[in-house]
């Protein structure tokens, strides 16, 4: 990936708590860099309830491919987590 890419978007999945989003944060966390390719890059953070994700990429294709992987990431992060506080709505 470039120093600068021409191609990116952040994602912000909001949360009922801060501790709900600290959790889905650690979860997706430990993505970073291990998932990326040489056209793109990701950079995860919380603000509050706030989960944000920017992905960053040097063409639309692996930025659509980026957006897929994380969301995917999110989502299954909120399935853990709804699960191991005993619930079905993560949000």
């Amino acid at each position: 990936m470039s120093a600068q890419t021409p191609h990116g978007v952040l994602l912000e999945f909001e949360y009922e708590s801060p501790d709900r989003a600290a959790l889905v944060e650690r979860c997706v966390r430990q993505e970073v860099g291990d998932i990326e390719g040489d056209r793109t890059g990701a950079a995860v953070g919380r603000d509050g309830a706030t989960v944000e994700v920017r992905i960053d990429a040097d063409d639309l294709v692996a930025l659509r491919a980026g957006l897929n992987t994380w969301c995917t990431l999110i989502e299954v992060a909120e399935g853990v987590v709804a699960a191991s506080l005993g619930d079905r709505d993560g949000r």
